[in-house]
């Protein structure tokens, strides 16, 4: 989409910002919503308005952060910064939010040091436009703050100086990094030395998992070969294959023939590229079962030097070497095939398989499709890194919990994470006291980012909160607040947990009747349990 168009865009929205605000307003009351009853709390939410027709906000809109006021566009964007390099960076640490790449954050910046931060990071000449970004945890008995190792580089894209000095900023994340010290400059701002973690390249079956040597022994029976007849099976296989290159689809065929036994040679395999998968075609015979795996190797090295491969040369023309033309499809040679024949990988396919990027990337898309309710993520499909980010900073779980996706190292290891908690969420509880608030299946797409956003308030603390069409155990304090409000058309009232008294977030009711749903709950990671189940 070009430049026009998202200008376009955004003058719409906010002329349907300025029509909201033209409108009579008429807030509900809600003070009896802080009861338990579910029907009641259905009546008003958002089940009772769950077709699209009736859903009538602009989800676009929060991610807009239009409470900030009209903002100035830098017009800058930074290249990546290369893996490894060592920076001395602004740092900006906060206590209500995780920042992951891709991810937009909010500032409102208001002690004379962090404004003194953004005006160094703007004009600094290394890497303009760019702020360091930490997790901090506080103590809830000494009051210590503790940092985390891990963060993440955020770029300023919009920014506005107000009257009163202070500043309003719209940042976006872009690379992790390793905070390897900190101090206070001259001037009071704090820096960081942070060098930037290079991520690792998600790649399908691993090239490196086929190794130019036959695997020790082939334990497996092939008496009955594996047969799939899932459909289902049958046609996530097909996209996989249409995913791949020539080079990434022979090792897939050959990861595929050496689970099942067999092995199907053609010309193709007598590449360079692929030759030692042809030299690993070894016809080993079961006497070598019992052979010492040393004697295993050094057998297979003397094999691999000679011209004609088998274990039957009386019966085997020289017509069957890998430098040959090929075996030809036979009943003779597919027994001989299914009888003798050597897995070329190390481990059975399906074990790379747990740790293909591609694969997980369907994986957890399929379930964050199924769970959220979010649109089509083909494209972040096809970058498993991004996708990871994206999951990282929008599932609606704990700050400890969404930190520690920060800090894994491998997009498959970040995957494999997120689909294991996807699996296990079911419960958002208090943390304080462990009381449910609400379930999984209460979750609420109120902006286009997703079910969880950061959101900063007029003193300059962000929040990153869940939206929720339903909630329990909460109660209302004092009477809602349009100004302010996070969500275009809402006013919000400070929510409770009603057995511990902490604040929980806020409940979020709309100001006119056309705008649907008519409320909803914002809650806040930081105040939400590890415990999920």
């Amino acid at each position: 989409m070009d430049r026009d168009s998202l200008l376009e865009r955004e003058r719409y929205q906010i002329q349907q910002i300025r029509e909201l605000e033209f409108e009579e307003l008429q807030i509900e009351e809600v003070d009896d919503l802080n009861e338990s009853d579910d029907d009641a709390a259905t009546d008003h939410g958002y089940r009772g308005a769950a077709s699209s027709s009736e859903f009538t906000f602009d989800t676009c809109l929060a991610s807009l952060h239009t409470y900030l006021g009209e903002v100035e566009d830098t017009h800058h964007r930074l290249a990546f910064l290369d893996g490894g390099a060592v920076w001395a960076l602004p740092l900006f640490y906060l206590e209500g939010a995780v920042l992951f790449p891709e991810a937009t954050l909010p500032l409102r910046v208001i002690k004379s040091n962090f404004v003194a931060a953004v005006e160094k990071a703007l004009h600094q000449a290394d890497a303009p436009y760019t702020i360091g970004v930490v997790h901090v945890e506080r103590d809830p008995d000494s009051g210590r703050i503790r940092f985390s190792t891990i963060g993440t580089t955020a770029e300023i894209r919009q920014y506005r100086r107000l009257e009163d000095h202070s500043l309003n900023v719209v940042t976006r994340g872009q690379q992790r990094f390793h905070l390897r010290r900190g101090w206070i400059d001259d001037d009071g701002v704090p820096y960081g030395e942070v060098q930037i973690i290079q991520e690792d390249l998600p790649l399908r079956t691993p090239r490196d998992a086929f190794g130019k040597l036959a695997p020790l022994s082939n334990l497996r029976s092939f008496s009955h070969p594996i047969h799939h007849n899932s459909a289902s099976e049958s046609n996530s296989e097909e996209s996989f294959d249409s995913e791949l290159s020539l080079a990434e689809m022979r090792m897939h065929r050959s990861a595929i023939d050496s689970c099942y036994g067999y092995d199907t040679i053609d010309e193709s395999t007598s590449s360079d590229d692929d030759k030692f998968v042809c030299e690993s075609e070894l016809q080993l015979g079961r006497s070598h079962l019992n052979e010492p795996i040393g004697s295993m190797h050094l057998d297979c090295e003397r094999r691999n030097k000679k011209a004609n491969l088998g274990i039957r040369n009386k019966s085997i023309s020289g017509s069957q070497s890998c430098k040959g033309k090929g075996l030809k499809e036979g009943p003779m040679v597919t027994k001989l095939n299914q009888s003798y024949g050597v897995p070329r990988a190390f481990w059975p396919y399906w074990v790379y398989r747990m740790y293909d990027s591609y694969h997980l990337a369907q994986r957890a898309a399929g379930m964050w499709k199924q769970i959220v309710g979010a649109p089509s993520m083909d494209e972040l499909v096809k970058k498993p890194d991004l996708l990871s980010f994206h999951i990282g900073s929008k599932i609606p779980l704990s700050e400890s919990i969404r930190q520690e996706l920060l800090e894994i190292d491998g997009t498959s290891y970040r995957l494999r994470r997120e689909i294991e908690l996807l699996e296990s969420f079911d419960r958002i509880r208090c943390k304080n006291c462990q009381t449910v608030i609400a379930k999984r299946s209460d979750m609420l797409m109120m902006s286009s980012e997703g079910p969880l956003g950061a959101y900063v308030n007029p003193g300059g603390y962000v929040h990153e909160i869940m939206t929720l069409y339903k909630a329990n155990g909460l109660a209302l304090t004092g009477r809602p607040i349009k100004e302010y409000s996070w969500f275009p058309g809402y006013a919000w009232t400070i929510s409770n947990c009603a057995t511990c008294e902490t604040q929980m977030g806020w409940l979020f009711t709309a100001t006119n009747k056309k705008l649907k749903p008519s409320l909803f709950w914002g809650i806040r990671s930081s105040q939400v349990a590890d415990d999920m189940r």
